[in-house]
C-alpha cells in the first residue's frame, strides 16, 4: 500500500518530498501507538513542512528548500491566493497543517494543570490530522471518493506490537504468561486489515492452544465481538483493538 501512494503522488510531484512526507507519516504513526507521543509531534511537524513544500509546487509556488527554515504563515497566505486550485489546496489542507506546525511548536510547556495528559491529547489530534491530510493528497491524485482515500490510507500503516516478533512471516507472542484468548486478539491486533486464516493462527499460537482454537476464536467472534470473520479470515474489531490498547496487552513486558 505504501508504495501505491509514494508511486501515485511521485507520478505527479518531487519523489524527494513524497518520500519526506510518507517517511514522516509512518514514523508518527508507529510512535503514536507505541506510547511515543512527542516523537508523533515532532514527526507530525516534519510531515507538515514537506506537505507545505508539496503544495508550494502543486501551485507553482517557489518551493523552499529542504533544510531552510519554512515560514508556514507565508505559505499558507500563498496558498490562499492560488487561484485554479481546490479549495483543499488553497485552504483546508494549510489550515490543518499549521494546527499540527503550532502544537509542536507552542505547546510543549504550556498546558494547563488539568489532569489530562496533554501529550496523548495532542498527539491524538496529530495523528488524526495526519491521516485526513494524507487522504487529501490521495484524493487529488488518486482520483477516488474520500472514502475510499481514508480506507487506503487506514491501509497504509497497521498497529505494531513489541510484544510480537516476527521471524520471516511467523509471529512469536513474547508474553507467555497471555491466555489463549488474549493471545489470539494480539495476533490479530499486529495483523490488523490484513487479518489471519486459521490455518496461520493456528501455527503461531502455541502448542497446547491449538486442540481448543475454534471455540477460542468463536468466544472472539460472537461473546465479546472482538473479532471478525469473513467466512476465509479472522479480523480485529474497534472493540478488540480498544480492548489490547487498553489493557497494553501489546507491551512485551
Amino acid at each position: 500500500m505504501l508504495r501505491e501512494i509514494q508511486a501515485c503522488l511521485s507520478a505527479a510531484q518531487s519523489p524527494t518530498l513524497v518520500g519526506e512526507l510518507l517517511e514522516a507519516y509512518v514514523e508518527a504513526k508507529r510512535s503514536y501507538y507505541l506510547g511515543g507521543q512527542r516523537l508523533s509531534e515532532v514527526e507530525g511537524g516534519r510531515f507538515c513542512e514537506a506537505a507545505f513544500r508539496l503544495l508550494q509546487e502543486r501551485t507553482g509556488a517557489s518551493v523552499t528548500p529542504l533544510g531552510t527554515h519554512l515560514d508556514t504563515e507565508k505559505a499558507r497566505l500563498q496558498l490562499e491566493n492560488a487561484v485554479g486550485q481546490p479549495d483543499s489546496v488553497r485552504f483546508h489542507i494549510p489550515r490543518a497543517l499549521r494546527v499540527v506546525y503550532d502544537i509542536r511548536n507552542k505547546r510543549d510547556a504550556a498546558h494547563l494543570g488539568d489532569g489530562i495528559d496533554p501529550n496523548l491529547q495532542d498527539g491524538t489530534l496529530v495523528v488524526a490530522v495526519l491521516d485526513w491530510v494524507l487522504a487529501e493528497f490521495v484524493r487529488l491524485y488518486h482520483r477516488v471518493p474520500a472514502n475510499e482515500a481514508q480506507r487506503i490510507v487506514e491501509a497504509l500503516v497497521s498497529r505494531k506490537a513489541p510484544a510480537i516478533e516476527d521471524f520471516n512471516g511467523f509471529l512469536k507472542v513474547l508474553n507467555p504468561a497471555l491466555s489463549a484468548g488474549d493471545h489470539i486478539l494480539l495476533l490479530l491486533y499486529q495483523r490488523g486489515r490484513e487479518g489471519a486464516t486459521y490455518e496461520e493462527l493456528g501455527e503461531w499460537c502455541r502448542p497446547e492452544m491449538r486442540a481448543n482454537l475454534k471455540r477460542t476464536l468463536h468466544r472472539l467472534v460472537h461473546s465479546s465481538a472482538k473479532a471478525h470473520f469473513d467466512g476465509s479470515r479472522y479480523f480485529i474489531t474497534r472493540r478488540g483493538m480498544m480492548d489490547v490498547e487498553v489493557r497494553k496487552l501489546y507491551e512485551a513486558g
